[in-house]
């Protein structure tokens, strides 16, 4: 008994310290891409051989991360209401869409830079499904176009998002500016050749 019992008290330190340093992760990583593991151990109330004893890399830190990020911004795609007009719940999405990726772009900027494309592409796989949802629908109603692939269309959406969250990096956008840029360039991706490009900001 005694035996089951330290057992079980090791697993539960070992998943607080775990909590504690992908906590820690999101919080140094989303303000400064390049934080070190040793500051993340230090936020996180851990020494490093804590660290690497759950995880064997820095890239597995943030891979832990932005896995985080990922399912609480989820959560929050969830509430966006994505019925009616395909474009106005395009432009609902991309609204609440953007304050998520703006929120955590130094985030994404570390997941960048040590996480696969792949990866990220399999990390995005949430959002990624509402979009198609929402593209799928919007074709089969006549108001997005159908001569591009649904998932080149969905990369096109995201990697404008991304797009935008280096421009204000670069200091050649605003966030506050940066959701009517999006969805003005996605909704003339998505509109069908021939077709007027509906004009943006109050209505569709």
């Amino acid at each position: 008994m005694a035996s089951k019992n330290t057992t079980a008290t090791k697993r539960a330190d070992a998943l607080r310290s775990i909590e504690a340093i992908v906590q820690a992760a999101t919080e140094c990583l989303g303000r400064n891409p390049e934080a070190s593991l040793s500051e993340i151990a230090r936020a996180a109330g851990v020494g490093r051989v804590t660290l690497y004893g759950h995880f064997a890399s820095r890239a597995e830190v943030v891979d832990a991360a932005m896995s985080r990020a990922i399912d609480r911004g989820n959560e929050v795609l969830d509430t966006v209401d994505m019925t009616g007009d395909p474009r106005l719940a395009l432009a609902r999405y991309i609204e609440t869409g953007w304050r998520l990726v703006d929120e955590a772009r130094a985030l994404l900027a570390a997941a960048q830079r040590e996480l696969s494309a792949g990866r990220i592409l399999e990390l995005h796989a949430g959002p990624a499904a509402r979009v198609e949802a929402l593209v799928a629908r919007g074709r089969a109603e006549g108001i997005f176009r159908t001569d591009l692939p649904v998932a080149w269309l969905v990369n096109v959406l995201h990697a404008v998002m991304h797009s935008a969250a280096e421009e204000i990096r670069a200091g050649r956008l605003t966030s506050e500016r940066a959701a009517d840029h999006i969805t003005a360039t996605v909704l003339a991706a998505f509109t069908p050749p021939g077709k007027a490009v509906p004009e943006t900001g109050g209505g569709v």
